[in-house]
């Protein structure tokens, strides 16, 4: 990963969370971020125990101030675990958090004896993963149809799959893209920037919407702006959040989540260990994400698909390149990731067509594959303005309108192309159990594409194209 582009991103994120001091860890190998100062712990009598533990050792230690402990949120709350401030959240550079760092290392002896883990820090949950995207969209003209094509499976009130997206929400002109005739949910909060500049991540969830519409006509999709500041949320907050989304709408049939974070670990986050215990026992699907950073680590809540006891309630998925043939430079793999599917270079809605939007981008000068791969990856394609050039001054933008279609790439796109997937196998079947569609669709599938030389299942919609891969020239 490149070091520059995860701290423009870094930068991009701190400044949609202005009052939330971030760091990146764990040290300074920016595998993910978090909040500074503050840990996470189940409340209840767990967080008494973890309070006074840590507490004791700050105490114990002169160079560290024990005077800075105290809760930092509501004791209790539907996700089951409360924020502890450990130390002051101004203090130390972004790569630097002591106080975590000792009050993680404090309990270790308690969580021994405890047989599980019982602090952690407060992860930042993220579109893209390390606040490092795959690559920023470009407008596709209006001549080409999506990709997926829309499959022509007709659409039946009676019969409709719910699908609920928790993504960024909604353009405000979503509804005059055909294809989204059956999308309803939140509005994006704000779109554009006070010179009209489209926002970073803006039309996501809408681009999101577009590709299960395109896969699965027959579905009902609501689309949450869970996600809305710049396509990230404290982990603290997105337990409650997703209790949000299924309560306002009641739980889906396939719930697409294009979001998550790594935390170092292979247990899970705690921040949605409650979440993730009530949809154990409903009948939702979860298809989530795999992430961006090219990455073997567990990504959640994409790798509870690996844990005992949530193998038929979450599906994990990886992107495929734009060949189909094998992952793309930028996907997650490893044995937790259960499929793979498209997701370089497809072409889905990224904003009405009545109004064109303006979007203002630099170039990226990165003239090879972050992650030394021999095509013309996402790499090469524009990043988004507001950042520095390699030369630390800022490049001048180039201008281009969005006039409904993009071509954009990301694990976040080969998530709602399986989720459509399901979908349709559940119209096309008449099932009614998106767990027994899960099951049934992967059983049958026999298709297999290429990852860091493993053969792994694919999943590849009839009505998606193939784009040729272009190799990079000599010494790039």
């Amino acid at each position: 990963m490149a070091p520059q582009r995860f701290h423009e991103q870094f930068d991009q994120i701190q400044r949609s969370m202005p009052d939330v001091p971030l760091a990146m860890g764990p040290d300074d190998s920016a595998e993910f971020m978090y909040e500074k100062g503050v840990v996470l712990v189940r409340d209840g009598e767990e967080a008494r125990i973890v309070e006074d533990t840590v507490r004791a050792h700050f105490t114990a230690a002169p160079d560290l101030d024990q005077e800075q402990i105290r809760r930092a949120g509501p004791r209790t709350n539907r996700s089951g675990i409360t924020r502890i401030r450990v130390g002051d959240p101004g203090e130390g550079a972004r790569d630097a958090d002591r106080a975590v760092a000792h009050a993680l290392r404090s309990v270790r002896e308690q969580e021994s004896r405890a047989g599980r883990r019982m602090v952690a820090r407060n992860h930042v949950v993220h579109i893209a993963v390390n606040a490092c995207p795959g690559d920023e969209p470009v407008p596709a003209p209006l001549s080409e149809p999506p990709n997926p094509a829309a499959a022509d499976t007709p659409h039946d009130p009676d019969t409709a799959v719910g699908v609920l997206v928790v993504d960024t929400g909604l353009m405000h002109d979503y509804r005059s893209c055909g294809l989204l005739a059956h999308a309803d949910g939140d509005a994006q909060v704000r779109e554009c920037d006070d010179q009209g500049i489209l926002q970073q991540y803006v039309g996501h969830g809408t681009f999101i919407a577009g590709l299960v519409a395109a896969v699965a006509p027959n579905t009902d999709i609501t689309v949450r702006g869970t996600l809305n500041d710049a396509g990230a949320i404290l982990e603290s907050e997105f337990g409650d959040k997703l209790f949000e989304a299924v309560d306002a709408g009641g739980w889906p049939d396939v719930l697409s989540l294009s979001a998550g974070t790594s935390n170092g670990r292979t247990d899970g986050l705690l921040g949605v260990e409650n979440f993730m215990r009530e949809l154990r026992e409903q009948r939702t699907l979860l298809v989530a994400a795999a992430g961006n950073n090219a990455s073997a680590a567990p990504f959640w809540p994409a790798a509870y698909a690996d844990l005992p006891g949530w193998e038929d309630s979450v599906l994990s998925v990886g992107a495929l390149r734009s060949d189909g043939e094998f992952g793309a430079c930028f996907t997650n793999h490893g044995p937790w990731v259960k499929v793979y599917a498209p997701g370089e270079r497809l072409t889905s809605a990224l904003t009405g067509f009545d109004s064109p939007v303006p979007y203002v981008y630099q170039h990226s000068t990165y003239d090879a594959c972050r992650y030394g791969f021999s095509y013309g990856c996402t790499c090469q394609h524009p990043r988004h303005s507001g950042v520095l050039s390699d030369e630390g001054d800022a490049a001048k933008p180039d201008q281009v309108m969005f006039e409904g279609y993009a071509q954009w790439s990301g694990t976040s796109f080969a998530t709602p192309v399986t989720a459509g997937l399901v979908a349709a196998h559940m119209t096309a079947h008449k099932e009614t159990d998106p767990r027994t569609a899960r099951r049934q669709l992967l059983t049958a599938n026999a298709e297999f594409a290429e990852v860091r030389g493993a053969h792994v299942p694919a999943l590849r919609p009839s009505t998606w194209r193939p784009v040729p891969v272009v190799r990079l020239g000599p010494g790039l």
